[in-house]
């Protein structure tokens, strides 16, 4: 018990100094998976608003496609984003392996089917509401996917913060296509599972509860954001 306090005592203590180490671990994470996220939410977001939109004979198989997806295993992700950015991979010669792009890379991947299966089920609706007037006023198909994200936009934001949030707490994938070498791909994630391993209870409790807070500051913006949106 006393080892225990006495660990808390020293993440706090780390964090309310915002130690340097510390602090460079967070701001990567933050950096590496905004970036992921805002990559995913600008494939995935189209697509999704699309599915719901077209009407076309493989429409259904996708849109299952997208939904299983969400179970996708990281580590599958990162040894499929391993494979192709190692030295004898297609993508080999770029030399991304074990770099904060791998990462976010691997964190897109991640995100991406997340994007596409809840701005599908956003958009639907809408769509359903919306798409005879749209269609009607000359628009084509095409050109009526963004008023239609226009409209589901409060839904289309949570979309993002939940892939925010999967990219946030990831750790198989990036650790196996980042390396987590300190100062360069070494996130909260792998940090504390490091640290965790090494028996520096401190470090890795200071980077849980930031990770925590971080967790939670998303769930109240996706709500206060709902709510914004909806009472327009």
């Amino acid at each position: 018990m006393n080892d225990l306090t006495a660990a808390l005592s020293t993440a706090g203590a780390l964090i309310w100094t915002l130690d340097g180490e510390l602090r460079e671990i967070v701001c990567l994470s933050l950096g590496v998976s905004l970036t992921a996220s805002a990559c995913a939410f600008a494939i995935g977001a189209p697509l999704g608003t699309a599915l719901a939109v077209y009407r076309f004979r493989s429409r259904g198989a996708l849109i299952v496609a997208a939904n299983t997806l969400l179970g996708l295993p990281p580590v599958v992700v990162g040894l499929a984003v391993y494979l192709l950015l190692s030295r004898s991979g297609p993508l080999g010669p770029l030399g991304l392996l074990f770099t904060p792009t791998a990462m976010i890379i691997a964190q897109a991947v991640l995100g991406t089917p997340i994007v596409i299966a809840l701005a599908h089920r956003m958009t639907v609706s809408v769509w359903a509401a919306y798409g005879d007037s749209l269609l009607v006023d000359g628009a084509s198909r095409l050109r009526a996917i963004f008023p239609i994200m226009a409209m589901a936009r409060s839904g289309l934001l949570t979309a993002f913060l939940v892939a925010f949030g999967r990219a946030i707490a990831e750790v198989g994938a990036i650790m196996i296509v980042g390396g987590n070498i300190r100062g360069y791909t070494r996130t909260m994630t792998t940090a504390i599972a490091l640290e965790t391993s090494k028996g520096d209870l401190s470090f890795a409790l200071a980077l849980g509860i930031i990770l925590i807070i971080l967790s939670m500051t998303v769930s109240a913006l996706s709500l206060l954001f709902g709510r914004a949106f909806a009472d327009r």
